[in-house]
């Protein structure tokens, strides 16, 4: 402390000294060790759990009339896919169809 200053901290700069830390494995997993025991975990992020990613990840949100939809709806369940299949497929048929031309 000074006098003029109450709260102020004198530093002495011949007394503070900076070390260089200690970067060995053995040093690092004795620190990790010691802090693991206090209490302190590693929050590094951890692999992603769960599902892996589809890869039908593009989405078309198509708006039709009623009963497109419901046609759409029924031939999907006759056949046992999703709707998504069946706009693949007839994106497909189209692009057929366009390179005949």
């Amino acid at each position: 402390m000074t006098q003029d200053d109450p709260f102020g901290i004198a530093l002495n700069t011949g007394k503070l000294k900076s070390r260089p830390k200690d970067a060995s494995p053995k040093a690092e997993a004795q620190s990790d060790a010691v802090a693991e025991k206090h209490g302190f975990v590693d929050r590094a992020p951890r692999k992603k759990r769960g599902r892996k990613p589809s890869p039908r990840t593009g989405q078309v949100h198509a708006k039709v009339m009623p009963e497109v939809s419901k046609e759409i709806a029924r031939e999907a369940r006759m056949r046992g896919v999703q709707q998504g299949v069946l706009i693949e497929e007839a994106w497909a048929l189209y692009k057929a169809d366009k390179e005949l031309d």
